[in-house]
């Protein structure tokens, strides 16, 4: 029924909508900027992981080159967001939510998409280099993964996931070296391992939520069921855990951070994860992790106690 109701959407509807007159101008800009989703920003303060194990957080120069790749990421996402809303602009209107898309609707053309997401991902390249030439070529690899995603990879039932998860580990890897430092494999395969949790939730989600209809916007739901989505974030949940301690316990973790108390902060990876599955299993939640924060005060506390707890671990001594 639900999808009936979605469809109705006729290509004259579609037609006019994207004909706006002259004073429309800046509708078709706001609508630029939803398809850009700036909300997503929050998953590129991973870029800020190096700097901040790493222990130069207050230091001027790696911060600079910290921010300005969480922008190069910020323009990156935004141009693979443009593009994936282009590339699926009919499929979205099976979705009863991503239906109102500026794309699917017709407010943006898809000429102005494309022209969008050339601008955007030229963008990000360019600030990418201007950090260091690592980096640009992280972001540049980036953008190659996530256009292959879209226009394939995400039909293809697990890989669909991990492409997704390994865009987080990108981030990761462009903080490290935005700093012109090593990054540690645990902490590398913590990231992966929690992105592939968030993945396989957003995976159930939409498998729920379409029900019968889920085929139609998502072809790669049909190789998915909530009981192997549910296996699949029972292996990912244990693995982040224990990547994530096995990281605060390397030698070379206590050696940087001068203690080995850092496992300590496991008791709020393991709240967040906890909390995050409450929110799925209890309040149907889990389509869309950044919502998911954005909304729950308790994971916003979450989050912010296991920073803070971090910056006194690794600061403490400069601080005081």
């Amino acid at each position: 029924m639900r999808r009936n109701t979605v469809m109705k959407h006729s290509p004259e509807t579609i037609h006019e909508v994207s004909h706006p007159g002259a004073n429309n101008w800046g509708r078709i800009a706001w609508g630029i900027l939803v398809t850009m989703r700036p909300p997503e920003w929050l998953k590129n303060t991973l870029v800020f992981a190096a700097v901040l194990f790493s222990g130069n957080l207050f230091f001027r120069p790696a911060f600079v080159s910290s921010v300005m790749a969480f922008v190069a990421f910020c323009l990156a996402s935004s141009a693979t967001y443009v593009f994936n809303d282009y590339h699926d602009r009919q499929t979205d209107l099976a979705h009863p939510l991503k239906c109102r898309r500026p794309i699917a609707t017709g407010l943006v053309k898809p000429g102005v998409a494309l022209g969008t997401t050339v601008v955007l991902a030229a963008a990000a390249i360019a600030l990418g280099l201007k950090v260091n030439w690592h980096t640009g070529w992280t972001v540049l690899a980036y953008l190659i993964l996530t256009s292959i995603y879209t226009l394939w990879l995400k039909h293809v039932v697990i890989l669909d996931v991990f492409v997704l998860a390994l865009g987080f580990v990108l981030r990761v890897i462009a903080g490290a070296d935005a700093i012109g430092g090593e990054f540690s494999s645990w902490l590398v395969l913590c990231t992966l391992m929690l992105a592939l949790f968030m993945g396989f939730g957003k995976r159930r989600n939409e498998l729920l939520l379409l029900e019968k209809n889920a085929v139609d916007h998502r072809r790669v739901l049909h190789e998915y069921s909530a009981h192997f989505l549910d296996m699949m974030m029972v292996v990912v949940t244990s693995a982040t855990v224990v990547c994530y301690a096995l990281y605060t316990l390397d030698a070379a973790t206590i050696a940087r951070f001068g203690t080995d108390r850092l496992v300590y902060t496991s008791v709020f990876v393991l709240y967040g994860i906890f909390r995050y599955l409450y929110l799925m299993y209890e309040k149907s939640g889990g389509g869309n992790p950044t919502t998911l924060v954005y909304r729950d005060v308790s994971l916003q506390v979450d989050i912010l106690l296991w920073i803070a707890s971090i910056l006194f671990l690794r600061y403490y001594t400069r601080l005081f």
